[in-house]
C-alpha cells in the first residue's frame, strides 16, 4: 500500500497523526498454542470501539514475538491492519529482531500490508561498549530499506540505554525516524523531550506517569503497554477520560479521575508473580471478557494459587462494570 507520507514528510505527518492512547497487544493462544485469530480480532474490536484506543502495537514483547515464527508475526500484522482500518485506527508493528535481514523483511511487510508505522528495538550489541556509531548506522540502514516511519525503542533489555543526545542525533539524521518508546527513568525522557523538539515524538510505557507527562511535558502520545485494555471496560473508560481531560487542559478533573484508578493499579500489580507477567496479564484479560489463553514457552503459566490470587485481586478492585454502575 502507498503510505500517506514520504521519508521527508514523515515527521510532520507523525506530529499530526501519531498521538493518543496506543496499546501493546498481547497475542492470544488456543490450548494447543496456535494463535487464536478470532480472539485477537475480538480483542482489537473491543479495544478500538469500546475502549477508545487510538492505535495498537503488534507483535512486540507483550505479544511474545520471540516465540512466534516469521509467518505468524506477519499474520498478526495483517489482521491488525485489517481491523484497524475498519475502525479508522492505526497500527505500529514491531519489526524488532536481532537479525538485521529479519528486521528489514518485517519492515517491508508492514509497509506493504498497510501498517502506519514500525517500531524497532535497539539490538543487543555483543562486546560493543560505545554503541553510538553502530546505532546511528543501524537505524539509517533500516530507514533506507523501507519508506515506513520508524519509532526507535530503547529499553534495559538491550543491555544499555541510548542517551538522550544519541536519540536526538539519530532523529535529526534520519528523516523517517519519527518517535521513540523510551523505557528509561523520567529525567532521561524529559531531557530528550527538551533536546529533540519537533524532530522526535518521545513517549514511554508508564501509565502511572502518563498524566504528568501530558501536563508537564506536553506529550500527546502514550506508546504503549497493556494498561489501556487492563484498566478499562466498555462502561469504565477512566484512562480515556483522564487523558481527554488533560488534553483539554482540565488538569484538576484529569487528576481526580486518574487517582480513582489507584485501587485497580494496586490490584493489578500486587497479583503479578515475579517472572510471569504475560500469564498474569492474560488471566486479568480473561476476567475482563477478552481473549487471553496460555503463554508459549519459555514463559511460565500461573499456578492454581497464583491464578486464585489474580481473581481475588480483580474482584476487589472495583473494575467490574456492574459494580461501578450500581455505585453511581
Amino acid at each position: 500500500m502507498t503510505l500517506p507520507y514520504t521519508r521527508s514528510t514523515a515527521k510532520e505527518y507523525a506530529r499530526e497523526h501519531l498521538r493518543g492512547i496506543w496499546a501493546a497487544a498481547m497475542t492470544p493462544f488456543r490450548p494447543d498454542l496456535s494463535i487464536d485469530e478470532q480472539g485477537f480480532r475480538r480483542n482489537l474490536r473491543h479495544w478500538f470501539h469500546d475502549l477508545g484506543i487510538d492505535g495498537v502495537f503488534v507483535a512486540g514483547k507483550q505479544g511474545e514475538f520471540y516465540a512466534l515464527s516469521l509467518p505468524e508475526r506477519k499474520r498478526l500484522c495483517d489482521i491488525a491492519v485489517e481491523e484497524a482500518k475498519a475502525a479508522k485506527r492505526q497500527v505500529i508493528y514491531s519489526a524488532s529482531d536481532q537479525n538485521m535481514d529479519t528486521v528489514i523483511e518485517l519492515a517491508r511487510h508492514a509497509e506493504a500490508a498497510g501498517a502506519d508505522w514500525i517500531v524497532v528495538h535497539a539490538p543487543v550489541l555483543h562486546f560493543v561498549h560505545d554503541q553510538a556509531d553502530t546505532l546511528r548506522a543501524y537505524y539509517a540502514r533500516i530507514a533506507e530499506a523501507s519508506g515506513i516511519g520508524i519509532a526507535m525503542w530503547s529499553h534495559p533489555d538491550s543491555g544499555y540505554l541510548m542517551s538522550p543526545e544519541l536519540c536526538a542525533t539519530i532523529a535529526r539524521e534520519v528523516p523517517s525516524v519519527v518517535a521513540i518508546k523510551y523505557s528509561v527513568p523520567r529525567p532521561m525522557y524529559a531531557e530528550l523531550t527538551r533536546l529533540a523538539g519537533d524532530a522526535l515524538i518521545v513517549s514511554t510505557a508508564s501509565e502511572e506517569e502518563w498524566l504528568d507527562n501530558i501536563l508537564e511535558l506536553g506529550w500527546r502520545l502514550y506508546l504503549c503497554s497493556a494498561p489501556p485494555f487492563l484498566l478499562q471496560t466498555a462502561n469504565d473508560r477512566r484512562m480515556r477520560e483522564y487523558t481527554d481531560a488533560a488534553f483539554a487542559g482540565r488538569a484538576e478533573e484529569a487528576r481526580r479521575i486518574s487517582a480513582s484508578l489507584e485501587p485497580v493499579r494496586r490490584a493489578l500489580k500486587s497479583s503479578r508473580p515475579p517472572g510471569k507477567p504475560h500469564a498474569q496479564q492474560k488471566a486479568w484479560m480473561e476476567r475482563l471478557g477478552q481473549a487471553g489463553g496460555p503463554v508459549r514457552p519459555p514463559m511460565l503459566e500461573l499456578t492454581v494459587a497464583e491464578r486464585d490470587a489474580v481473581n481475588r485481586a480483580f474482584d476487589s478492585c472495583g473494575l467490574i462494570p456492574a459494580i461501578r454502575a450500581a455505585a453511581e
